[in-house]
């Protein structure tokens, strides 16, 4: 049974996230996704004139292969999927799942292996640098779960979220991306233990507004990654490779988190942070504004882009606003700081320019909620 939000999404993946064109090939990645959805993005890119390939992946079955495979499987599993994706010019992951923590008890060394040898060569060094991608989540009742919403609800929710008007988002967050290349220091107040500061001069930052995940509605730069100094107390649950952690807590001296702890495994926390030595700096500083999401629902994608958010990110930075740092981990954990959740302020130059939530200089106030979601 066809339904019309999925010709909706399909179009909104196809035309403004990966922008396909005539005679260009795209890989449809789908993890438990109705066929429908799947034939939706063919049709749509076969409208543009696009060459569509397909490889359905379960999420169950990616855990069989990944907590058994040895070093030689991977390579051999990667140089594979490799070939595949240097022949594409664009890229779509769909990622559904039953369970959401699927990948939960598969040793923390095992996953670093399976991220050297599969991940890293086929998604971070080819895909993410040498196609037009974009990936989501695909809505499941383990999400509404998580979500504290009926399937139904949930549903409802995620196409709403996911459609938003990114046009109008890419407008008004350019005077944000203006602010952050040119700011020097960043001063981030919180309820608490919160007190943080850190640099960002001549890192640069980028916009993002639907052309690389869905939900989107952030903007990313990355600390000078010998500057981050003070203590962090994130306020939403965050849950990694399987497991979740809540009330994280970092201290930084010279960038590196020093002194990590949660309500949880504290000794699993340290563990991943221990993975190589980029994992204990931080690789992305970003602020959320998607105004239709409001709070943690324990998903990254949907996390990271809330109104009135901004997440520290321990581990890989991007290459779009480099800082050095190198690292198999990239660990988006977000804090939010409305007034529901604490309140706090964000600084730039000693300048407030978010407070409690909500951007307060005038060349910002088009990122508020209000702005956003008017007709």
């Amino acid at each position: 049974m066809n339904d019309p939000r999925f010709q909706t999404l399909a179009s909104v993946i196809i035309n403004h996230s990966c922008r396909l064109g005539p005679a260009e090939n795209i890989l449809i990645e789908a993890f438990d996704i109705p066929e429908e959805m799947v034939i939706a993005l063919i049709d749509e890119a076969r409208r543009v004139g696009g060459n569509a390939h397909v490889a359905e992946r379960s999420t169950r079955i990616m855990r069989a292969l990944q907590e058994g495979s040895t070093q030689e499987n991977l390579v051999t599993w990667a140089d594979c999927d490799l070939h595949r994706m240097k022949q594409m010019q664009a890229y779509v992951g769909l990622r559904g799942a039953d369970n959401a923590s699927e990948m939960a008890g598969v040793p923390s060394a095992q996953l670093q292996m399976v991220g050297k040898f599969y991940s890293t060569p086929v998604h971070s060094q080819q895909r993410v640098k040498h196609t037009k991608w974009v990936v989501l989540r695909w809505p499941s009742p383990s999400m509404a779960q998580l979500a504290k919403m009926s399937t139904r609800e949930f549903e409802e929710y995620y196409f709403r979220v996911c459609c938003v008007d990114y046009a109008k988002m890419d407008h008004a967050v350019q005077p944000l991306v203006t602010r952050m290349k040119s700011a020097d220091t960043v001063h981030i107040k919180g309820p608490g233990p919160t007190d943080l500061r850190f640099s960002i001069r001549n890192i640069g930052a980028v916009a993002c507004s639907g052309d690389r995940n869905i939900p989107d509605g952030e903007c990313f730069s990355a600390p000078v990654r010998e500057s981050v100094e003070g203590i962090l107390q994130y306020n939403t649950g965050t849950l990694y490779q399987g497991t979740t952690y809540s009330n994280v807590r970092f201290e930084f001296s010279k960038g590196r988190i020093v002194k990590a702890t949660c309500d949880g495994d504290i000794e699993k926390l340290n563990a991943m942070l221990d993975s190589d030595e980029g994992a204990r700096y931080i690789g992305e500083f970003s602020l959320g504004f998607n105004p239709t999401i409001l709070h943690p629902i324990l998903d990254t994608l949907f996390d990271e882009k809330i109104a009135g958010s901004f997440h520290f990110t321990p581990g890989q930075c991007y290459e779009e606003a480099e800082n050095g740092n190198r690292s198999q981990v990239h660990w988006d954990i977000v804090c939010i700081q409305r007034s529901d959740y604490g309140g706090g302020t964000i600084s730039f130059d000693g300048e407030v320019i978010r407070r409690d939530g909500l951007f307060v200089v005038d060349d910002l106030k088009g990122l508020n909620p209000d702005a956003l979601s008017a007709t």
